[in-house]
C-alpha cells in the first residue's frame, strides 16, 4: 500500500511537471488580471516580509505561477487547487537579493486542457524593511466578552506567532493598551481589568505591577504613550461609557463623560495632571509625544453636559510644549479642526523623524473602529498640508502605528467582511505619498476567511518581547505598587 501511494504521487508529480511545461509553451493570453485572494497586486511591500501565499479565485483544473525578479531569477509554483505557497527559505532570499526592484507574477489557468495566461501583476520591493515583530490584541469582534482575549505578537518575516498574553491564566480579565517605548521589546507595558486590575511594566528585569489610580484622581489611567527618553508616559484619564446596540452598522458605542491627561514620572513612580487653562471645559485624551520629546499632540473636545447626543461631540487636534527637565507644559494650540468640518479626530501617531502625523477621521466621538466612513489622515508638520491617505477603503481604517525608520503604517481595517478587523501595511514615501495596502501575509492564503478574532491596536517592535505563562502568572500574583500623586 505504501508503494502504491508513493506511485501515484510520482505519476502526479510527472503529469503536473507536463502541464506547467504546456502552460509556458502552448497558451492563449486573457487581457486581464487575475482574481487573487488576498489582493497582492500592484503593492509595495518591505524586503524582509514574510512569502505573500495567495489563492488564485479564477476557475481552473490546474495552475501554474512564476515570480520574475529582475536579474532573471524566479520562483515557480504548479496547483490544482489554486492555492499557491511559496518556500519561506528561498522567497526571503529572493527579496534580499532584488531589493529597491520589480518582480512580476505570471499566472497560466488551465481548463479543459487549454491553458491561458492572465496579464501580470507587477509588485514593488522596497529598500526599507519594516520592523520585524507585530503586536496585537485578538478577541472576538464586539467586545461584549472578556473569553479568549489574548496579546500576541507575530515575526512579520516568517509565520511564527507567540502568545505574550493570555487572559486564561488571568482569571479570564481584559487586557489591553499594550504599548513600546519606541519599539523597544525590553520596555512595554499593557494594561488588565477586572478582579486583578493593574498596569504591568515589562523591563530587561522582568514585569513589575502598578496601581496608577491614585486618591485624588475621578478616573483610572488609559491610552499611554511613551515619552521617547523612557522617563514619562503620558495618559488619559477617562469616565468611558459603552453602548452596544443591535444595529449591524455600529454594534458598540465608546463615549468619554470626562477626561483628562496626565504624565506618570516612570523612575519616581509620581503621577501628575497637566493642568491645561480651563481644562475643566473640556475632554482632552489619545496623548501622542513627537519624537524629540518637546511637544504633546492630543485629541480635544468640549466637555459634554449631563444629557448630550453623541453625534454632536467632535474632538479637534491639538499640540502643547514640554519641558521634560522641569516637566511644565505650555498652552494649548489648535493644530488641526476637525469641527469645522462637521468631524472628529483620534489617534494621533507622529512619524519617527517628525515630518508626519497620521490621525483618524471620523464622523463624531472618539472609538472609530465601529465606523465605516473612519479613514487615515496625513498631516505635514512642517508645512500643514492634510490629505486623505491612499490606502485606505470604504469601511474603518484605524489603530495605526508607524515602523521605527518612518517608511511603514501598520493599522487595522474592517475591509475585508466589516466585522474583523485586520493588520494591513502601506509604504510612506518621503513626501507624505501612501502606497496600496496589503494585509499582513499569512502560511494558509485562506486564514482570513475562516479566522473569527478581530485584530486589536496592532504595535510595531523592533524585537521579540521575551514573556512566558511562567512570568505573567508570577506578575499577576505579586505585590501591586502604589503610584504617588505629585500634583496641586
Amino acid at each position: 500500500m505504501k508503494n502504491m501511494g508513493r506511485n501515484f504521487v510520482l505519476i502526479f508529480l510527472v503529469i503536473l511537471i507536463g502541464c506547467t511545461h504546456k502552460a509556458q509553451k502552448d497558451f492563449s493570453v486573457v487581457d486581464q488580471y487575475p482574481t487573487i485572494y488576498p489582493d497582492y497586486s500592484s503593492i509595495t511591500i518591505p524586503s524582509n516580509i514574510a512569502p505573500l501565499n495567495f489563492k488564485i479565485e479564477e476557475p481552473g483544473d490546474s495552475y501554474f505561477v512564476k515570480l520574475i525578479f529582475k536579474n532573471a531569477e524566479e520562483i515557480s509554483q504548479a496547483s490544482s487547487n489554486g492555492i499557491i505557497k511559496f518556500n519561506v527559505k528561498k522567497w526571503k532570499k529572493l527579496l534580499h537579493d532584488n531589493n529597491g526592484t520589480n518582480f512580476t507574477i505570471d499566472i497560466y489557468i488551465s481548463n479543459d486542457g487549454k491553458w491561458k495566461k492572465y496579464k501580470s501583476i507587477s509588485n514593488s520591493i522596497s529598500n526599507d524593511p519594516v520592523d520585524p515583530f507585530l503586536a496585537y490584541r485578538l478577541l472576538y469582534p464586539g467586545y461584549e466578552s472578556w473569553s479568549e482575549i489574548s496579546i500576541k505578537q507575530r515575526c512579520v518575516e516568517n509565520f511564527k506567532e507567540y502568545s505574550l498574553i493570555e487572559n486564561s491564566i488571568a482569571e479570564d480579565n481584559c487586557v489591553n493598551c499594550h504599548s513600546f517605548n519606541n519599539g523597544n521589546p525590553d520596555k512595554m507595558m499593557f494594561h488588565m481589568r477586572g478582579s486583578l486590575g493593574a498596569t504591568y511594566f515589562v523591563t530587561e528585569e522582568g514585569i513589575q505591577k502598578f496601581n496608577l489610580k491614585t486618591k485624588e484622581m475621578k478616573n483610572g489611567a488609559v491610552y499611554p504613550r511613551w515619552h521617547p527618553s523612557g522617563n514619562f508616559v503620558a495618559f488619559s484619564s477617562n469616565k468611558i461609557i459603552q453602548q452596544f446596540h443591535a444595529a449591524s452598522e455600529k454594534n458598540v458605542e465608546v463615549t468619554d463623560l470626562e477626561s483628562s491627561l496626565i504624565l506618570y514620572d516612570v523612575e519616581k513612580n509620581e503621577i501628575s495632571p497637566m493642568n491645561f487653562l480651563n481644562a475643566e471645559n473640556y475632554m482632552d485624551t489619545y496623548p501622542e509625544w513627537s519624537p524629540d520629546g518637546k511637544t504633546l499632540f492630543f485629541c480635544r473636545a468640549a466637555q459634554v453636559a449631563q444629557e448630550f447626543n453623541i453625534q454632536d461631540i467632535k474632538y479637534d487636534l491639538y499640540k502643547v510644549s514640554f519641558n521634560p527637565v522641569t516637566k511644565v507644559f505650555g498652552d494649548e494650540e489648535l493644530v488641526f479642526n476637525a469641527d469645522a468640518l462637521s468631524k472628529s479626530v483620534s489617534f494621533p501617531r507622529v512619524s519617527p523623524d517628525g515630518s508626519f502625523l497620521v490621525f483618524t477621521l471620523h464622523n463624531y466621538g472618539a472609538f472609530p473602529i465601529w465606523h465605516k466612513e473612519a479613514d487615515l489622515y496625513i498631516l505635514d508638520l512642517n508645512s500643514g498640508w492634510v490629505k486623505n491617505m491612499d490606502s485606505n477603503s470604504e469601511l474603518a481604517d484605524s489603530y495605526h502605528t508607524w515602523s521605527s525608520n518612518g517608511r511603514w503604517l501598520v493599522f487595522s481595517s474592517k475591509r475585508d467582511d466589516e466585522l474583523s478587523a485586520r493588520p494591513y501595511f502601506t509604504y510612506i514615501s518621503s513626501s507624505g505619498k501612501s502606497s496600496k495596502a496589503f494585509v499582513l501575509p499569512q502560511k494558509d492564503p485562506e486564514f482570513y476567511r475562516k479566522f473569527l478574532k478581530t485584530y486589536n491596536v496592532p504595535e510595531l517592535a523592533i524585537g521579540k518581547v521575551e514573556l512566558t505563562p511562567g512570568s505573567i502568572s508570577r506578575a499577576i500574583k505579586s505585590e501591586t505598587i502604589n503610584a504617588e500623586w505629585a500634583g496641586q
